[in-house]
């Protein structure tokens, strides 16, 4: 909660309300708006999610969501501007109804509340027929611009930056391809912006004049094709030159498989991304210019965009991924934390492990797992349930995680998300695989001052008679896989203190 810590009381900034804060937008919008001066409460479903940010103890923390008038009317008391920063997604058409839905209650609420101003950040609204997604962003647009709240909906294509989920499509299509089999969606034209560029007019759009009430583009200096973008990627990035072979068809949900099956965006979310792709998506207006000038420097180039962003993927210094928001579909239950817990068959297998290594390099190992560092057993068999949930819609184990070293509540780390973080002492992990039914992965270090232990549990609340059956079916190779686990994260605790072999030199 507002500890009032960074808070500006000059009577210069505004009270600015942030949804989706949690989210890759939102996540970066936080502190541009602090560095502006501006006074930030964040809105979330659940507070917990923000605890580990790094500007937590600068701004409020609300809890309340955007379908739900009365305690969204709650967050927006007392705010001068709010940000939209809100988008259901899925590969069905039941998110159409949710964006709309929550649209209306929360420009509702805000008009009630005497909220001064709506930001609210969609795609562009091209020529043709639109996408389900882009019809739905559009349709939220509209809504807020017909709230009685004056609203600016700056519209966006393709935003580079790191950690997004079109910059990570664009990254591992181009690094991982040489050559190339493409459909027809390569050639579309694009005008794609730099995230720094956005967070600028984002900002900027906080003091546009009261009765300014429209949408406006937003673009950076290029206008490219895909291709041009897959080719400037791998200028940018030392690559050779890709060789890409059009195909006359190819359709957004062959699409949406062939770009899951190389790059770690998932289908759902491949989808809608590619769907947007068909249309083509550049500026057909700057009228933002009237009221805002170009950012610091002039708007970022597309090379130079990916250039730092990939400098940030370098340097494990990305403050937010697409991943950072929930994954559609993926179960949000907590974990039973009751000892007689009465909500059904709850099946637990539990590996302790002692060691001579201290407690802050075993909890070292355990908070850097996943990512590149894998999960210390049976790689072959972890890869193999990767490649499985993505044969069924999952996200895989392509998510990798946001820093090699440490972790926030909230963050992915390949198909799990970090449900509850103690520094030094627990880490509790909720599987986003598809599965019939709920799962945790539990890690607890504990000292008794002479030895160090690792106690790690695996928990699985079956759904149905599936479940059951999933549970005993996998039960021989668990000893192996958890046991395995266990035993090798203590094994790297300890050779991370062994003592270097010192090479020596022979007289002759």
């Amino acid at each position: 909660m507002d500890t009032g810590k960074g808070r500006t009381d000059t009577g210069e900034g505004r009270t600015c309300l942030v949804t989706g804060a949690s989210g890759y937008i939102g996540g970066r919008l936080v502190p541009e708006l602090l560095a502006a001066g501006h006074r930030v409460r964040c809105m979330a479903r659940s507070a917990r999610r923000l605890r580990d940010q790094p500007w937590a103890d600068r701004v409020e923390i609300v809890e309340a969501d955007a379908t739900d008038p009365e305690s969204s009317r709650r967050a927006l008391e007392g705010v001068d501007v709010a940000y939209y920063l809100i988008h259901a997604i899925g590969g069905n058409g039941g998110f159409a109804e949710t964006d709309r839905r929550a649209a209306r209650t929360f420009s509702g609420a805000a008009r009630e509340a005497g909220v001064g101003r709506l930001v609210y950040l969609g795609g562009m609204e091209p020529e043709g027929e639109l996408s389900p997604h882009l019809r739905s962003r559009a349709e939220v647009g509209r809504i807020l611009l017909d709230s009685g709240v004056p609203t600016a909906w700056l519209r966006a294509a393709v935003i580079i930056g790191s950690g997004s989920a079109s910059f990570e499509m664009l990254r591992y299509l181009t690094e991982r391809l040489p050559v190339m089999v493409t459909p027809r969606w390569v050639r579309t034209r694009i005008q794609p912006i730099a995230i720094r560029d956005v967070l600028y007019y984002l900002v900027a759009a906080a003091d546009l004049p009261a009765d300014v009430n429209r949408g406006f583009d937003i673009g950076g200096p290029d206008v490219l094709t895909y291709v041009d973008m897959i080719r400037g990627y791998a200028r940018a990035a030392g690559l050779k030159q890709r060789i890409i072979l059009p195909v006359p068809v190819l359709s957004p949900r062959l699409s949406s498989l062939w770009v899951g099956g190389i790059t770690p965006v998932p289908g759902a979310l491949a989808r809608p991304l590619v769907e947007s792709l068909r249309n083509e998506v550049v500026c057909r207006e700057n009228d933002l210019a009237e009221y805002v000038p170009p950012p610091p420097g002039g708007p970022v180039g597309f090379e130079r965009s990916v250039e730092l962003a990939l400098r940030r993927v370098r340097e494990a210094d990305v403050a937010t991924r697409w991943s950072s928001a929930s994954t559609p579909g993926a179960p949000s239950d907590p974990l039973p934390t009751d000892p007689d817990w009465a909500g059904g068959s709850l099946y637990t297998d539990e590996q302790v492990r002692q060691t001579d290594a201290p407690p802050e390099r075993l909890w070292g190992v355990v908070e850097g797992i996943g990512g590149d560092r894998g999960w210390y057993s049976f790689p072959v068999a972890w890869q193999a349930r990767g490649v499985l949930d993505r044969l069924v819609g999952g996200v895989g184990l392509r998510r990798g995680r946001r820093d090699p070293r440490r972790l926030r509540i909230g963050e992915a780390v390949d198909f799990w998300r970090v449900e509850e973080i103690e520094p030094g002492r627990l880490l509790r992990l909720r599987a986003e695989m598809r599965l019939p039914g709920l799962a945790w992965l539990e890690f607890v270090v504990r000292s008794d001052g002479s030895r160090t232990s690792l106690t790690q549990r695996a928990l699985f609340h079956p759904r149905g008679l599936a479940g059951h059956a999933y549970w005993w079916a996998f039960r021989p190779l668990h000893d192996r896989i958890f046991g395995g686990m266990c035993s090798g994260i203590v094994r790297a605790a300890e050779r991370r203190g062994a003592p270097k072999q010192r090479a020596t030199v022979r007289a002759r």
